[in-house]
């Protein structure tokens, strides 16, 4: 059995870290405890996150085009077209990140693309099942949209969750294993990698799903998707199996503190590392402007990624923090 999986069908991190992501009772309050007696940066003001103008391709990129292009939508939400194949990662387009509709962290800004306005999708990329990264409300309204024909990736354990909300086409995968996509345009394969996380939405749901990172590649392309994940030699093991890519979409924000967030969140400096460790050529940062979920000024993690890859000695132009909506033409 793998290092990932633990007894009693959970799972784990197989990297040794100082407090184990999802920290205890005890971390929570002290976390909460911290927050009562710090003062913090206020919210962005409204426009403070950029937006732009959409460049969709509409219903698809041609698959004889080899481009590729990455729309971010909000948080760890892009629309990525490869060559004939279009994905959504972790779509998440209600006003909140919570079990809730009307309490827990809202927008900053509506998303950079309405969910009417989207074009064909053909799959979805599910990293993780914490509320920022998969949201009951959004499932439901693309499955309304799409169908059963809209293919759904997920590391173990998800299938029961989505049977609940009439979605049956569930592709369960473990780290590095491997799945095709095809579509009346296309093909692509979809690949599920590790990270350092942790699972739950219920208290007794801790870590009985697994979560994981993607690789995309389709038409000659290749995307690795983060997901959500603390820095670990997993990356370095990513790059070695499965570099190069063309860019790597990595969360840069919820990093403080550090001593609470460093085992299951990357800072901006650790993203771009990791960057660098799976053989992105480009990066895109994301995880960042539309949720306060963390302690850090909101608008802080660009500035930081930034100089982070100024650090690293890598072109500037190879860094990207997209505006909500824009779309990166590769």
């Amino acid at each position: 059995m793998s290092d990932h999986h633990a007894p009693g069908g959970r799972f784990r991190n197989p990297w040794p870290v100082g407090r184990e992501a999802g920290g205890s009772g005890w971390d929570v309050l002290k976390w909460v405890w911290e927050r009562l007696r710090t003062e913090r940066a206020p919210d962005p003001a409204p426009g403070a996150v950029p937006r732009a103008e959409p460049g969709l391709a509409v219903p698809r990129v041609p698959a004889e085009s080899g481009e590729l292009r990455v729309t971010w939508v909000g948080h760890a939400t892009f629309l990525v077209q490869v060559p004939g194949v279009t994905v959504l990662t972790d779509p998440v387009f209600g006003r909140r990140a919570s079990p809730v509709r009307w309490a827990g962290p809202t927008r900053f800004s509506p998303p950079g693309v309405a969910l009417d306005q989207l074009p064909a999708v053909d799959a979805v990329l599910v990293s993780h099942d914490h509320y920022d990264h998969l949201d009951s409300w959004t499932v439901e309204r693309l499955r309304d949209r799409y169908g059963p024909e809209l293919a759904w990736f997920t590391p173990l354990g998800y299938a029961r969750w989505f049977a609940r909300r009439r979605v049956e086409r569930v592709v369960e995968l473990d780290w590095w294993d491997s799945a095709e996509l095809e579509t009346p345009a296309g093909r692509a394969r979809v690949r599920c990698l590790p990270a350092r996380h942790w699972t739950r939405r219920r208290v007794r749901d801790t870590r009985r799903r697994l979560w994981g990172s993607w690789a995309l590649r389709g038409g000659g392309r290749g995307v690795y998707f983060g997901g959500d994940s603390g820095y670990s030699p997993g990356f370095a093991e990513i790059g070695a199996h499965e570099a190069p890519f063309d860019v790597a979409l990595l969360p840069i924000g919820a990093y403080e503190p550090r001593w609470f967030m460093k085992s299951s969140h990357m800072n901006p400096e650790e993203a771009a590392q990791a960057c660098r460790d799976v053989g992105a050529r480009e990066m895109i940062g994301m995880h960042w402007g539309t949720f306060r979920l963390t302690d850090e000024d909101p608008l802080e993690p660009p500035v930081r990624a930034r100089r982070a890859w100024s650090a690293l000695g890598l072109p500037k132009e190879a860094l990207h923090v997209p505006a909500l909506g824009e779309t990166l033409c590769f």
